[in-house]
């Protein structure tokens, strides 16, 4: 009996060992197999030609008085701007796209009945660009830019018998003035910080809508041996330009943003009666959400009337503490 169990456990063994051979082989046998074959390349990263963002910020302050000895009035101030961007890359071809809507008023208790306007920007600007080489840093540009506001801003304002206030002396309203130019040029782009267009070939209209304020900016009047005759409602310019833009940023935190653009008419007293724009943009992001945003916008334009007075230099400042989000690439 001890011979046959002595028999039996041998043949298990063997048994066992044989199995654990036909294991180790067939493990080796797959190894072999994963090793020879083929590796699955991986899929091909997709171009991103578009890079598209929009900046939302919006700024609210309140002011509120009760039993204040020193006095003064409650206040509210808004403000709320989309700074949009769309711009596009392929070889030697690009599409930048930005637009830029501002708009804020004031609401004071001393003229309850009405809101004053404190900030007002309708800005369009498009521009095609084509590289002369691979490496060089001149492009062939035509571009087009639109700037406007969305409603009338007043001088003044005048207390009724009923104790209610009127607004006075219209500056500008609605597309009173608009003004868009097309042109076509040369971009020099050292660096993605600095570009400079030069444009000798630049047309555009000054648009006034609202017939009262058509002399104020410059409009020619449709009977020119009739003083009396209504103006026309837009002016045509042909000339040249001249547009310089520059941005730094810190660290995300601290941005700013310059654009200078000087605009020579070829009809009328080229290079002694030049049209200016220069508008500047501060930015500190003081937390994720919450920045403090500081633009001045500085105009001078020969043909517009200011108080009966021509040539006159155009400035204002906006300072404001915004809630911003951000979509899409910054």
């Amino acid at each position: 009996m001890k011979k046959f169990a002595t028999i039996a456990a041998a043949l298990i063994v063997c048994a066992g060992a044989y199995a654990q051979d036909d294991a180790q082989k067939a493990a080796a046998e797959a190894a072999a197999a994963l090793v020879g074959a083929p590796k699955e390349e991986a899929a091909p990263v997709k171009p991103r030609y578009w890079v598209n963002s929009v900046v939302f910020d919006l700024g609210l302050n309140q002011t509120s008085l009760t039993n204040w000895a020193a006095g003064g009035f409650k206040t509210v101030t808004f403000s709320a701007g989309i700074d949009g961007k769309a711009n596009y890359t392929k070889d030697l071809l690009s599409w930048n796209n930005r637009l830029q809507l501002q708009y804020g008023f004031i609401w004071s208790e001393d003229k309850a009945n009405v809101l004053q306007k404190n900030n007002d920007l309708m800005y369009l600007e498009s521009k095609f660009a084509y590289k002369t080489g691979k490496e060089s840093k001149w492009n062939y540009t035509a571009s087009f830019d639109f700037r406007s506001q969305f409603s009338d801003t007043f001088g003044a304002y005048e207390k009724k018998e009923d104790g209610k206030w009127t607004p006075i002396n219209l500056k500008s309203g609605l597309f009173s003035p608009a003004y868009t130019n097309v042109a076509f040029g040369m971009e020099w782009k050292p660096s993605d910080w600095f570009n400079i267009n030069i444009a000798p070939l630049t047309g555009g209209f000054t648009i006034v809508t609202n017939p009262d304020l058509r002399k104020q900016y410059g409009m020619a009047l449709i009977d020119a041996d009739n003083p009396e005759s209504a103006y026309r409602s837009a002016l045509f310019q042909f000339g040249a330009q001249i547009k310089t833009n520059a941005k730094f940023a810190i660290n995300d935190v601290f941005n700013f943003e310059t654009q200078l653009v000087v605009f020579t008419n070829y009809l009328h007293k080229p290079l002694t009666e030049n049209r200016v724009n220069w508008d500047n943009k501060i930015t500190w992001q003081v937390a994720k959400f919450f920045k403090i945003g500081f633009n001045t916008w500085l105009i001078y334009d020969p043909i517009v009337e200011i108080d009966g007075v021509k040539s006159k230099v155009q400035f204002k400042d906006f300072l404001a503490f915004n809630f911003t989000y951000t979509f899409g690439k910054k």
